[in-house]
């Protein structure tokens, strides 16, 4: 899924620090002290995430749905800093 989502947002320059951004923040804090001792996202918020989205726990992003979401992080994140 992460490679997927890789090779998706590859495509939109524009987006690769909001995606980095975003990334850190869905790695569960002290991600080095448990195994797998990797930074990848917790399994069950992607799943929530998922669920909340299409309705099954299971089913990887749709590449667009992560463009798109992207998109609008980095909206939200500029419109934090003007406030």
């Amino acid at each position: 899924m992460l490679l997927r989502g890789a090779r998706a947002v590859a495509g939109h320059p524009p987006l690769w620090g909001t995606a980095l951004v975003e990334f850190r923040r869905m790695l569960p804090d002290d991600w080095w002290r448990r195994p797998p001792f990797l930074p990848v996202p917790d399994a069950a918020m992607l799943a929530f995430r998922a669920t909340t989205q299409y309705g099954d726990g299971s089913r990887a992003p749709e590449p667009h749905d992560l463009v798109a979401w992207l998109r609008w992080c980095k909206a939200e994140n500029r419109r934090d800093r003007i406030r």
